[in-house]
């Protein structure tokens, strides 16, 4: 082990859009893998959403590879096929199905429910891994639900919201880079973000110029010897609130 100086290296994205279904997850998951690559041919779209990528081909030529099922495995073979196709993003549209098809596996398993999510867990933990050591930007989409806690009131105990719950293992949003919450009006806002692009922002609409943002904030490098050009990149970002 050798202490060196800290060094901003070129990142490759891991980005999560959820929302409710109708929010407008997968058409907001392609502006942004377009305004990245500037080339639909260089976006794969893993669908498990029953071919809705498909009802957004009118805006280019990306790729699509539909899911035969929802396992990790199926999931970690799709992604390796899209970077051998020679993608530079990839969506995964959407990541819930795959903790849907766990969750259904783990009910059927016989024996202690605590002690089979250790035939559970490993297989989650690895498809994760793959999207965080993927060669790609990942993007991937997540189905949400409205969640609900219990409260005392007068002696009662009454549902009351507390927000959107992702369809997914507990704290996943920790393993992405930013993830943005897609309401039914089709706005923006951000519950992470390593990214200082989005923190503090207002509501704001999807177009490609996020994903340029983004590609920017990936491709930003920083020697020992020199600071990162940021001021072209804050100036970006600032419109995207607009």
């Amino acid at each position: 082990m050798q202490l060196r100086p800290s060094m901003r290296r070129a990142a490759k994205m891991r980005l999560a859009l959820a929302g409710a279904s109708g929010s407008g997850k997968t058409y907001s998951s392609l502006l942004i893998a377009y305004g990245m690559t500037s080339d639909w041919s260089r976006v794969a779209v893993i669908d498990s959403e029953n071919g809705s990528a498909d009802l957004y081909a009118h805006l280019g030529s990306y790729q699509v590879l539909t899911l035969p099922d929802y396992s990790p495995e199926t999931y970690i073979e799709a992604i390796g096929i899209c970077e051998q196709a020679g993608a530079e993003v990839i969506v995964i549209d959407s990541i819930s199905h795959c903790w849907d098809y766990l969750l259904d596996f783990h009910a059927n398993l016989q024996g202690n429910s605590f002690t089979n999510w250790a035939k559970v867990t490993p297989r989650q933990n690895a498809f994760i891994q793959r999207i965080l050591n993927s060669s790609c930007h990942i993007i991937c989409t997540m189905r949400s639900k409205q969640d609900y806690d219990l409260s005392d009131k007068n002696g009662k105990m009454v549902p009351e919201k507390v927000g959107l719950k992702a369809v997914q293992r507990d704290n996943v949003d920790y393993e992405f880079t930013a993830v943005l919450d897609i309401a039914m009006n089709h706005k923006a806002t951000t519950s992470k973000d390593r990214t200082g692009l989005f923190t503090g922002r207002p509501e704001f609409t999807i177009t490609p110029a996020v994903g340029q943002a983004i590609l920017k904030w990936c491709n930003l490098t920083q020697t020992a010897q020199s600071n990162p050009s940021t001021q072209n990149l804050h100036s970006h970002a600032s419109c995207l609130s607009a």
